[in-house]
């Protein structure tokens, strides 16, 4: 169990997974870097944010809703959940609400700015926010959905073994990353073109640095034994 002080932001986690070194750029060093697609989703949650809470029939809706997690040592905000009216007053899934009657499923949304498509990184960050609000309200939810604001549809993701595995080790990466304030080297692959911080990290060039450091030390080892 993690104490109030040591909790970390459950956006961290997409980071993490995406890559530890970005992670610790951020989180770390507090270095940030916008591009077009990093102020595009930064816009959709405070579009979401700032709407009221609503109900539809028996759907209960509230945005921005705190989220915190002692086991996983983890602290955000869920864009949107849903409370969906059960009938079944001894459904295990179901809670109780202060300002509505009967039990009710709560159903957690993400909300990206992008087109439809699979993400890992969105997956965990979705599943961390079910694992804290299953905490807060000592119930099970087995799915969530991530809205893709360019195609206006959502992708259902479902709370499995597999992910929920995932997502605790990669908490507990993160806090190994913040315990041990040393930021990865950089190793240059092709997903750190689409990356905004790319002009602050440099793994192109860390990454030739390092190959002719290397070389260097081999070259001399070889004239040394001959």
């Amino acid at each position: 169990m993690y104490s109030e002080e040591e909790l970390l932001p459950i956006s961290g986690l997409q980071h993490v997974i995406f890559c530890e070194r970005r992670a610790a750029l951020i989180f770390l060093e507090g270095i940030w870097d916008d591009n077009i697609f990093t102020a595009e989703g930064t816009l959709a949650h405070d579009r979401v944010h700032n709407t009221d809470t609503e109900s539809r029939g028996d759907i209960r809706i509230t945005r921005g809703l705190r989220l915190n997690s002692f086991k996983l040592g983890l602290t955000g905000i869920a864009d949107v959940v849903e409370f969906h009216k059960i009938e079944d007053e001894k459904c295990p899934e179901g809670v109780s609400l202060d300002y509505a009657d009967g039990l009710w499923y709560p159903y957690i949304i993400e909300y990206k700015s992008g087109k439809l498509r699979h993400e890992s990184s969105f997956e965990v960050q979705l599943c961390a926010q079910a694992i804290c609000l299953e905490e807060m309200l000592e119930t099970n939810i087995p799915s969530g959905s991530i809205y893709y604001g360019k195609t206006a549809r959502r992708r259902e993701i479902h709370f499995d073994d597999r992910l929920r595995t995932k997502t605790r080790e990669a908490s507990v990466m993160f806090h190994e990353i913040i315990e041990r304030k040393n930021t990865p080297k950089a190793k240059y692959g092709k997903k750190c073109d689409k990356c905004s911080m790319i002009s602050k990290c440099l793994p192109k060039t860390t990454g030739v640095k390092k190959d002719i450091q290397g070389y260097i030390m081999k070259s001399i080892k070889n004239d040394w034994l001959d």
